[in-house]
């Protein structure tokens, strides 16, 4: 019983009065008003203006009469508004125990949108040829949030990491090590996924640039990793599950869990490809051109200007499309599964189980990893070959909305985080490249936040230990690394900035975590043992309602984050959240009041925002610490 307990009673009310109207058909919206306009707004006035005829004013007028002969349990009035909008004003007494009351269950904020069905959301997907930098850093954010969304928004979720482990990128970290001498262990302090990225992947690179007779040497290469038993594949099986070991170490300490991990040259091997290519075939959805710059090449035609794009080139080989589509398909699980699954031998540091695809025979019980919908996180420029697939899987599975690809832009970073990493951008932003070896790793910049935030630490709270500002340091650094991530529109590129970002003051994670240790220090001094067994008409100042109300939104607001997969939504809520907060404790007192039934009021409030918000934050994956 949240503000949607009075947005669901104003919606009822209104269908009755248009049922006694014998008006139907008649789409209205009942939504958190804004500022001059109520608690609550209608639009209805202005759908009925033509069937009316009659202006949306008089309209609103003529409902706000009607509406107030309705049962009210939670409206004290209504009023039409000059602009046409209904308004309608909350009985706050009734309300602020109702939304105050419910924050304190554990449940609260759950919404039921995905009705227990099963969801597939694929993530990170980064070639385990290099440490993951903090460009792939948006990818596995926004990923793992959305994943927490969904699970808050009762779908059965399963979080697949796709590890392509036979492309260009390892064959090139391959040769490095076969054929220009590397060393295969890392030099001291440097993880092997550094260093496979940094050096070994950088300077082959490089190599093909001064020599172009080396290409060869690169395509056989590519050639034996499809080759299962060769003993290069055995090789670099060996070397990517090194540097996969890392990179999920990074992943993990950022928050970010898994339920399998997909080997591409797995899927490569394991024939799923022949069987899609039949049925792409026999549904007539590829062609085989004759002619042309394609000729002898089986193609997905290109829609209105777009080319067509090639899938099996004219000797026989696949493209790298052709191992997505099979994968698409196996996750919606409309091919029957070729897989054995077996635990990752290391453990998640949230003990959620790790599986791992394998060809070879096992002991373990099957395994289930496909959903009834897909949603894969892949940045934009991957965008015309997402819709391919999602053509594809629309086909296949007669429902278009099967297969979706949630697409993200860009990060860069800011020309004074690139000065303070060691790069020299000549004060511009800079993107990054794996291969120019212009990146900043996703280890560096959170060791670099670890930093700074327990310098801040030590200065204002010189009382505390090591290990409880090693604990805050990193709930801050991890928060601030998530919440710059997710706080922008998905369409937007990023420009991170390290200061910026670790501001106690505007829309930073620093800001919503300060703001909870407030909220915590409160409690803390407090005498009182918070209770829903309050006295709420006391609440009564304009700071007051406006957080109970604040609170009230959760639900609406995780409705909307897991409608839009949208993140920022609740990175946006948090911060609001915040302000609301901050400005309640700002206007009012809190403890050592005359008033005792009124501080065991406001200590309630106090308590229902601190759940809210550590509630909010666990769905951005960010802990909300006791103290800053």
């Amino acid at each position: 019983m949240t503000f949607k307990s009075i947005i669901d009673e104003i919606e009822n009310n209104l269908k009755k009065i248009l049922d006694d109207l014998y008006l139907s058909d008649v789409s209205f919206s009942v939504e958190p008003s804004r500022s001059g306009f109520g608690d609550v707004s209608s639009n209805i006035s202005f759908l009925l203006a033509k069937q009316l005829k009659k202006n949306p004013k008089e309209i609103a007028g003529m409902l706000s009469e009607k509406y107030m002969n309705c049962t009210n349990i939670l409206v004290s009035r209504s009023e039409a508004h000059t602009s046409g909008y209904l308004n309608f004003y909350a009985n706050w007494e009734k309300l602020s125990q109702l939304i105050v009351s419910e924050s304190y269950l554990d449940e609260f904020g759950d919404v039921d949108i995905g009705n227990n069905s099963t969801i597939v959301v694929e993530h990170t997907s980064v070639n385990p040829n290099k440490a993951l930098h903090i460009g792939h850093i948006r990818n596995i954010i926004v990923g793992d949030t959305v994943a927490r969304i969904l699970e808050k928004a009762n779908y059965k979720v399963k979080i697949l990491n796709y590890v392509d482990d036979s492309g260009l990128q390892v064959a090139d970290i391959i040769v490095g090590f076969k054929h220009f001498g590397f060393n295969q262990e890392p030099p001291k302090g440097k993880k092997f996924d550094q260093y496979c990225g940094d050096d070994v992947y950088v300077k082959t690179t490089r190599k093909y640039d001064e020599d172009s007779s080396l290409d060869a040497i690169r395509k056989n290469t590519l050639k034996e990793l499809e080759d299962g038993n060769s003993e290069t594949a055995k090789f670099a099986d060996k070397i990517t599950r090194r540097v996969l070991e890392n990179q999920l170490e990074t992943c993990w300490n950022l928050s970010v869990s898994y339920d399998c991990l997909n080997f591409e040259s797995q899927i490569v091997r394991s024939g799923l490809w022949r069987i899609i290519f039949e049925k792409l075939k026999d549904l007539n959805l590829i062609e085989f051109d004759n002619e042309g710059k394609n000729a002898g090449c089986w193609v997905i035609r290109g829609e209105g200007k777009e080319e067509d794009k090639v899938i099996v080139r004219s000797n026989g080989t696949a493209t790298y499309i052709a191992k997505d589509i099979p994968y698409a398909a196996w996750k919606l699980g409309l091919l029957d599964d070729p897989f054995n699954y077996e635990k990752y031998p290391k453990n998640q540091p949230n003990s959620r189980i790790l599986w791992q695809t394998t060809l070879e025979k096992n002991d373990h019980m099957p395994q289930n990893f496909s959903g009834d919908k897909v949603i894969t996180v892949i940045d934009s420029r991957q965008a015309r070959l997402q819709k391919i697939i999602t053509i594809l899987m629309g086909k296949f599975k007669s429902q278009s909305d099967a297969y979706f690809h949630l697409g993200y832009e860009s990060v860069t970073l800011s020309s004074e985080t690139a000065k303070t990493l060691g790069l020299d951008t000549d004060g511009k932003q800079t993107q990054m490249s794996g291969r120019k070896g212009l990146y900043v790793n996703a280890d560096s910049v959170y060791e670099l936040l670890k930093s700074k935030t327990k310098d801040e630490t030590q200065k204002r709270h010189p009382e505390m230990n090591y290990s409880e500002i090693k604990k805050i340091a990193h709930a801050v650094s991890v928060g601030t690394l998530r919440y710059e991530m997710i706080k922008q529109d998905l369409d937007k590129i990023i420009s991170f900035d390290l200061t910026k970002s670790l501001s106690l003051e505007g829309d930073t994670a620093s800001y919503v975590q300060y703001t909870h240790a407030r909220a915590s220090r409160i409690l803390e001094k407090s005498s009182l043992t918070p209770s829903i067994d309050v006295d709420f008409s006391l609440l009564r100042e304009n700071s007051e309602i406006d957080l109970i109300k604040t609170i009230g939104l959760f639900d609406l607001q995780v409705r909307d984050a897991a409608n839009n997969l949208s993140p920022k939504v609740l990175a946006r809520y948090c911060h609001d959240l915040a302000v609301r907060f901050n400005s309640f404790y700002e206007r009012v007192k809190v403890l050592e009041i005359e008033d005792k039934q009124l501080e065991n009021s406001r200590i309630s409030l106090v308590n229902s925002f601190k759940m809210t918000i550590e509630k909010t934050l666990d769905l951005l994956g960010i802990e909300a610490p006791g103290k800053m």
